[in-house]
């Protein structure tokens, strides 16, 4: 670990907001090496050709350091939580920018007895439920969560950025939102 990635996400935005470039550049650095791993294989294929990850990564930090001075932040861990949403709301964007002709039309045809449309189905319902549940967490659940399923980040880095004690706590805190999330997901199956 380099000497400045000691200094955690939420301090550099503070420092960041006061004016500090620096901050800003080593924040930058930082968060969007992670939502690159994060991006990567969340467009889906149809829609691949028109943006590719690094694309969605710099609008998303894009958007979300013009948006810096107003960012308040909720505690450790929720600017990447910010990140994440950002991303979603720009894959989103793409998808239903690739699904349309110029002319309204759809332009994906997908033949109905295809058994990847049920598949595909399953999957983004899957995904909704998913989205659902994380919003039913506490906020430092949910941001543990996300940053260890997905941003897949050691226990430790998770402990810096959730402000936890170690990285045992942070497994702790890791493992009861997941327990939570299960709970509300098998709820909302039935």
């Amino acid at each position: 670990m380099v000497a400045m990635d000691v200094e955690s996400t939420h301090t550099l935005i503070e420092r960041s907001q006061a004016g500090d470039d620096a901050a800003r550049d080593t924040l930058f650095r930082r968060c969007s090496e992670r939502l690159r791993r994060w991006a990567r294989g969340r467009l889906p294929p149809p829609a691949r050709d028109i943006t590719d990850t690094q694309d969605l990564v710099q609008v998303t930090m894009l958007r979300a350091f013009n948006q810096l001075p107003r960012f308040e932040s909720r505690g450790q861990g929720s600017f990447m939580a910010y990140l994440r949403t950002i991303l979603l709301n720009r894959v989103k964007e793409e998808l239903r920018r690739a699904g349309r002709q110029p002319d309204g039309t759809e332009r994906f045809d997908i033949p109905n007895d295809d058994p990847g449309v049920s598949t595909q189905l399953q999957e983004w319902q899957t995904l909704e439920r998913y989205e659902k549940a994380l919003e039913s967490l506490k906020p430092r659940s949910r941001d543990a969560v996300i940053l260890r399923l997905e941003f897949d980040l050691p226990y430790q880095e998770i402990a810096d950025e959730i402000g936890s004690p170690s990285s045992n706590a942070a497994r702790m805190t890791v493992a009861r939102g997941l327990r939570e999330l299960a709970t509300v997901m098998d709820g909302e199956r039935g």
